[in-house]
């Protein structure tokens, strides 16, 4: 057993934080790998917004940070809370997102989500229905425009002007939030900035009237939305949420709820081209009542293209023992994601794209973590899965996607996702009735990919 040390931080590069930034930002992929190889699973970085902190992709030491109790860790400072909101699930902390928390649990679970999911059989039907044949486009923005109008209907419960305007301005909010929340904010609210702002008062406006309309609806107590649920629930102590507190939640879920989706989905026909093999099998399934392969093709997409790569936390506690080190009070600790899911005592072979491993065997939720853990994981989790469970689902019913022996693309940042570069670029076919999906994706291919996560296959 190694011993011991009071040492407050683990080694880490001596680099300064400007460099470190820039690297952490641009090669993240092969940056952190490196560190690792250098420093081991757990070592000190410095780095814009954050300073001087500790990253971990120890699973022992990642499981224990989950388990901690909110008066020893808490979520990371700052973090989406200054882009989203004060009221928002991502800036609580102690009781108070307890208490929040478990008023938002139940929209996304249950017979709700039962709803919700002809809800997002609907909005990919109405998509699908634009898609060229026969040529080459980026499906990324169609699965925007999917989880917008999915995430929307699921948290207001019906169409009108005020839904219009939302649609049109939470696409614009959430690239410039995904953008700015990487970035140090500035003392004046100039620049983007000000422009957040600005889309901020149009969407508090746009809220104020949705909230008016839901309290006079007679029929309140009937709706099954987000909203409705929001407006009427009360703490034990009978006290509502104030408006300000509904409009962050809303946003916290409008915007948690869209862009990690659809990037995700983006993810998964880009891996899908690449491996025809589990194409050709997935493709059968539709037909079927079982969901075994795609579920476990979700699972794969989210280990080895996970769209958010970094939690964290900050220690409370006057001192916090993490594996060998003793961290001080403020010590800010992020968790890898990537670095997690690419470590082979884990999952064999990491850099090849596998969903077999999943069929059989549902994953750790402290070692395969794309939504982070603890009492921080994302209440939605359930939701998206059942969101993407159903867009790839109608997707292959609709149509046939072709294979591809093109190199992978590369990871391009949004600011707090990573998305394809190219944007999950697709060449699809209507499928015919009657068709066998898997003699549709049966094209043999000129050329293997690599799955080696190092030549970006």
């Amino acid at each position: 057993m190694p011993a011991m040390t009071t040492t407050a931080l683990p080694p880490g590069p001596p680099t300064p934080r400007f460099v470190q930034g820039i690297y952490a930002a641009f090669v993240p992929l092969r940056g952190m790998p490196r560190l690792r190889e250098r420093f081991g699973d757990t070592f000190t970085v410095n780095v814009p917004i954050f300073g001087r902190a500790v990253l971990t992709s120890d699973p022992a030491e990642i499981r224990k940070l989950f388990l901690a109790g909110p008066d020893v860790v808490e979520n990371i400072q700052p973090n989406l809370g200054r882009v989203i909101g004060s009221g928002s699930m991502f800036a609580l902390t102690g009781e108070e997102h307890r208490r929040q928390r478990k008023l938002l649990v139940p929209p996304f679970h249950g017979r709700r989500l039962a709803a919700h999911a002809r809800i997002a059989e609907e909005e990919t039907l109405r998509e699908l229905a634009s898609w060229p044949e026969g040529r080459t486009f980026a499906t990324m923005p169609s699965m925007m425009r999917i989880t917008v109008n999915v995430i929307l209907r699921a948290v207001f419960g019906a169409e009108g002007a005020e839904l219009a305007r939302l649609r049109e301005q939470l696409p614009r909010a959430v690239k410039l939030g995904s953008f700015l929340a990487a970035v140090p904010a500035p003392k004046a609210a100039w620049g983007p900035w000000g422009r957040l702002r600005a889309l901020r008062r149009e969407y508090d406006e746009t809220i104020g009237r949705l909230i008016a309309a839901a309290e006079a609806d007679p029929r309140l107590s009937e709706r099954d939305d987000v909203l409705a649920l929001l407006v009427q629930s009360h703490y034990e102590d009978g006290s509502r949420l104030s408006n300000t507190q509904i409009a962050d939640q809303l946003l916290t879920l409008l915007s948690a709820g869209h862009e990690t989706t659809a990037t995700t989905l983006a993810w998964a026909v880009e891996r899908l081209r690449r491996h025809p093999e589990v194409l050709r099998a997935l493709s059968d399934e539709p037909d079927g009542d079982g969901n075994t392969l795609r579920q476990a093709v979700i699972t794969e997409v989210q280990r080895t293209r996970p769209v958010i790569d970094l939690v964290g936390r900050h220690i409370l506690a006057e001192s916090y023992q993490l594996g060998r080190w003793t961290l001080p009070r403020g010590t800010t600790v992020m968790i890898s994601i990537a670095l997690m899911h690419r470590n082979p005592a884990l999952f064999p072979d990491p850099g090849a794209f596998r969903p077999s491993r999943f069929t059989d065997a549902r994953p750790d939720l402290y070692q395969w973590i794309p939504f982070g853990g603890g009492t921080r994981r994302c209440l939605g989790a359930a939701f998206a899965d059942m969101e993407m469970n159903v867009v790839l689902r109608t997707m292959l019913r609709t149509f046939t996607l072709e294979p591809t022996a093109e190199p992978g693309e590369r990871w391009r940042s949004r600011g707090v996702a990573n998305a394809p570069a190219k944007g999950g670029v697709a060449v699809v076919r209507r499928r015919a009735p009657g068709q066998s999906p898997a003699a549709a994706t049966a094209a043999p291919l000129t050329a293997s990919p690599s799955t080696s996560l190092g030549a970006r296959p």
